[in-house]
């Protein structure tokens, strides 16, 4: 019984002081009410009869020009390795890779609507390099319909759209303690 009141206890406290994720704390921690799910209803139709909802083919080309990225991410990588006299066994042991962040991934994201993400790599890899050989990269695609890079903003970003998709691709922009970047490698981790 004592397990109980203990595990009770610990519930109440964290309704109380839960854990804040983020800059701002929640509008409320209260757990919705049958009125909320009935306006979430409400929305999501009002939602879909605007065609605001991806299908699933289009979530599923979303993700393989995302794979695709992350592999050219990876092939770049090893490149610049190697033109930075990196022996080539160890060139080949070098990875990036892209991380989804914003709307796109916490799954909120509109029909259409840009791709927010962040390439990690390897410490040798250089803002010069992401701005010069990977916009390059990205501009050799054949489905690539353009590549603007902002060198200059408070944080530097390459926009592009590829086979009809907007991503913006930020580098990370801290020298990282790993000398690669494993492929399963999570943001919690760095």
């Amino acid at each position: 019984m004592s397990t109980t009141v203990a595990n009770t206890n610990s519930n109440a406290k964290q309704q109380r002081n839960p854990q804040i994720c983020g800059v701002s704390s929640p509008i409320s921690i209260l757990p919705p009410k049958e009125i909320d799910f009935q306006l979430t209803k409400k929305l999501k139709e009002c939602l879909r009869s605007f065609d605001q909802f991806e299908s699933e083919e289009e979530m599923n080309h979303r993700m393989q020009v995302l794979s695709s990225i992350n592999e050219l991410v990876m092939k770049w990588v090893q490149n610049v390795s190697l033109q930075k006299k990196m022996p080539p066994e160890i060139a080949a042991q070098m990875n990036g890779k892209i991380f989804t962040f914003g709307s796109f991934r916490l799954g909120v994201h509109t029909k259409g609507a840009e791709i927010g993400t962040l390439l990690v790599a390897p410490r040798h890899i250089d803002h010069t390099d992401f701005f010069t050989s990977f916009a390059e990269q990205l501009t050799a695609l054949k489905t690539c319909e353009y590549v603007r890079t902002v060198e200059d903003a408070f944080v530097p970003v390459i926009k592009t759209k590829i086979d009809g998709i907007f991503f913006s691709i930020y580098l990370l922009n801290v020298r990282l303690q790993v000398h690669k970047v494993c492929q399963i490698l999570k943001l919690t981790q760095l």
